[in-house]
């Protein structure tokens, strides 16, 4: 693939570092924090930017094992956030060609969509099971997300940017 002109090459990304980041946004999202309809998803993100970078490691059913274990963890209907995730990850699957030519800004906007069908089908799977409307604050998840994706784009991505060779004649 052809580099957008002025972004920089970077490493192969350490396959421990793509666990242990996911490692962490599942015990992010375990946090008892009181969750309530507006937080972001850490699981959404960390699956969505791994989707986007490195879709042949991270894949729909990774996101389906990791959906069922938030499911077990929140109590909720088994498989609601496993189809969630495996929405995201098809979206991210058909669209990371695309996105990876733009900014990280521009990048978060273009995945406010995934990110917002991501939560419609929760809600939708909650609405069909009997639960209740969560409330309007449930659209802002999303959009605190796409907020979210410059900073763990640049946070993600910096192990990547080390030089391959430290020399001390190199710039």
């Amino acid at each position: 693939m052809i580099m957008p002109r002025g972004q920089q090459l970077l490493l192969p990304v350490n396959p421990a570092f793509i666990a242990a980041s996911l490692v962490v946004g599942v015990a992010f999202n375990m946090l008892p924090l009181g969750r309530v309809a507006w937080t972001p998803d850490a699981l959404v993100l960390l699956l969505a930017f791994w989707g986007v970078h490195q879709p042949l490691r991270v894949g729909m059913g990774l996101a389906f094992v990791l959906g069922l274990c938030m499911d077990v963890q929140q109590s909720s209907l088994l498989g609601q956030h496993a189809l969630a995730y495996t929405v995201l990850m098809y979206g991210t699957r058909r669209t990371h060609r695309r996105v990876l030519w733009f900014r990280p800004w521009s990048q978060a906007l273009q995945m406010t969509g995934l990110f917002a069908s991501a939560h419609a089908v929760q809600v939708l799977i909650g609405l069909l099971t009997g639960g209740g409307w969560p409330g309007v604050g449930v659209l802002f998840a999303p959009l605190f997300e796409a907020l979210l994706w410059p900073l763990a784009s640049w946070v993600l991505l910096a192990p990547q940017r080390r030089a391959p060779d430290p020399s001390d004649n190199r710039l």
